[in-house]
C-alpha cells in the first residue's frame, strides 16, 4: 500500500509539470505575426474608407460651389449729362435793411400804429408822440419871424427914404450908412429867426414816427402812454426788410481765387440756400459782392448773395446752408453715388451683363445730388446698386425693380 500510493504522487506530479510548460519559440512568433498583420488590415480599412469618404465630401462641395446660387440686386442704367461743381458753406440770412427806430423827440405816446408782424410801406405812420409842446414852440417862432421881418421892411423903408434924401443933398452920408448897417442887422434877425422856425417845423416832425423803409414790423414795444426821450437808446419798433432778401456765407480763402475768376467770366453765379438738414432747397439767388478782406483768425472771406424772397421762405438770421456753382461739367458719364464701391484705393463699379456680374476699375470725379462722374464706363451700361457684401465677379444676378434697400457696407474686393 505504501508503494501504490507513492507512485500515484508520483504520476500526477509529472502530469502537472508537463501541462505548465512554456509553448515553443517558432509557435509564439507565428501568433505575433498574425496579430500584427490583422492590426494592419484594420488599419487600411480604414484609411480607405476615411479616404473615400473625403473625396465624396470634395465633390460633393465642388459640385456645390459650381451651382452657385443668384445674388439678387437693384441695378441702374449709366447716363449721360451734365453735373455741377460746387461750393458748400453755411450761411446766415441777412436783410438788405433793418432799421431800430428810437425817439427823436421827448414826449408822451399817443398812439401806435403798426401790428406787430405787420409789412408796412415805407412812409406808414408807425407812431405819435403827443406834439403840442413843439407846436407851441413853432408858433412862438413864427411870431417872432413875423414881427422881426416886418421891422426889416420898415427899415428897409427909411433906407429907401435915406437914399432919396441923399441925392438930394438933404442929409449928411453918415446918416445914410447908418441906415444901410441896420437893415442888414434886421436881416440877420430874420434870418435866425427862420432858422428857429426851421428847427421847431422838424422837432415836430419827430413826432410823426413813419416807416422809412418797406418792410416787416417786429414786436411792440412801447405802449401809449409810455414817455420817451430823445436821448435814450429805446427802440420803439423794428422794420426789415424781407424782399429782396440776402444771405451772408463764407468759403475758404483757397477757393477766393476760383470765384473770382468765374465772376470776371459770368459776373455772377447761381448760389442755393438749403434747410438745416441740407434736404429742402428754400431759395435760389445770385452771388451778389465779395468781402474787400479775408479774416486771418479763420482763413475765410464773407460772400452776399441776393435773392427776391417773394414766397417769404427766407427768414432774418435764419441758418442756412448754401451752395455755390462754381462751374458745370456736361457731356459726362453719371452713375448713382451708391453704385461706387472701394478697396482701399480702388474705385470699382459691379457691371452687370447678360445677368452676370463684373468687377470694373473707374475713376470718380465730381458727385452732387446722388450722382457721381465716372471714367472707365460707357453711357447705357448697367451697374449694381446694391447686394455688394454678396456679389463677386461672375456671380449669376437677378435684378429687383424694387428700391434697393440700405446697405453700408462696400463690395468685396475685386
Amino acid at each position: 500500500m505504501p508503494e501504490y500510493e507513492d507512485q500515484s504522487s508520483v504520476h500526477h506530479i509529472g502530469a502537472d509539470h508537463q501541462l505548465s510548460h512554456p509553448l515553443p519559440w517558432y509557435r509564439r512568433r507565428w501568433i505575433l505575426w498574425t496579430s500584427l498583420l490583422l492590426l494592419l488590415l484594420l488599419v487600411a480599412i480604414v484609411i480607405v474608407v476615411v479616404h473615400n469618404n473625403d473625396v465624396k465630401a470634395a465633390a460633393a462641395k465642388r459640385a456645390l460651389a459650381a451651382v452657385k446660387p443668384s445674388v439678387t440686386t437693384t441695378a441702374a442704367t449709366a447716363t449721360k449729362g451734365d453735373i455741377g461743381i460746387y461750393l458748400d458753406a453755411i450761411g446766415t440770412v441777412t436783410p438788405v435793411y433793418t432799421t431800430n427806430i428810437t425817439a427823436q423827440a421827448d414826449g408822451i405816446l399817443t398812439a401806435v400804429h403798426y401790428s406787430e408782424g405787420q409789412f408796412v410801406q415805407k412812409g406808414s405812420a408807425l407812431i405819435d408822440i403827443d406834439p403840442r409842446p413843439y407846436q407851441a414852440q413853432l408858433t412862438q417862432a413864427e411870431g417872432t419871424l413875423e414881427r422881426d421881418t416886418n421891422i426889416l421892411a420898415q427899415a428897409q423903408m427909411d433906407l429907401d427914404r435915406y437914399r432919396t434924401a441923399w441925392s438930394r443933398n438933404s442929409i449928411n452920408k453918415q446918416l445914410l450908412d447908418d441906415q444901410e448897417k441896420i437893415v442888414l442887422q434886421d436881416q440877420g434877425t430874420v434870418k435866425n429867426d427862420q432858422g428857429t422856425v426851421n428847427y421847431d417845423q422838424v422837432q415836430l416832425g419827430f413826432c410823426h414816427i413813419a416807416a422809412p423803409i418797406a418792410g416787416r414790423a417786429g414786436l411792440r414795444l412801447v405802449d401809449p402812454g409810455n414817455v420817451v426821450q430823445a436821448s435814450g437808446s429805446t427802440v420803439l419798433v423794428v422794420i426789415t426788410q424781407e424782399q429782396p432778401m440776402t444771405v451772408v456765407f463764407t468759403v475758404a480763402e483757397d477757393s477766393l481765387g476760383q470765384v473770382q475768376a468765374r465772376m470776371k467770366q459770368m459776373h455772377t453765379l447761381p448760389v442755393d440756400a438749403w434747410d438745416r438738414t441740407q434736404t429742402k432747397k428754400i431759395a435760389s439767388g445770385k452771388l451778389q459782392t465779395i468781402d474787400n478782406q479775408i479774416d486771418t483768425t479763420t482763413g475765410t472771406v464773407k460772400l452776399r448773395a441776393l435773392f427776391d424772397n417773394k414766397n417769404g421762405a427766407l427768414f432774418p438770421n435764419q441758418f442756412v446752408n448754401t451752395r455755390l456753382l462754381l462751374n458745370t461739367h456736361t457731356g459726362v458719364t453719371l452713375v448713382p453715388t451708391a453704385a461706387v464701391q472701394h478697396n482701399g484705393q480702388v474705385e470699382f463699379l459691379y457691371v452687370i451683363a447678360n445677368g452676370t456680374a463684373s468687377v470694373r476699375n473707374i475713376k470718380t470725379g465730381v458727385a452732387d445730388g446722388g450722382m457721381t462722374e465716372v471714367q472707365g464706363i460707357n453711357p447705357g451700361e448697367v451697374v449694381a446698386t446694391s447686394s455688394f457684401d454678396k456679389l463677386q465677379a461672375g456671380s449669376k444676378v437677378v435684378v429687383s425693380k424694387q428700391a434697393a434697400p440700405a446697405n453700408a457696407a462696400e463690395g468685396n474686393a475685386p
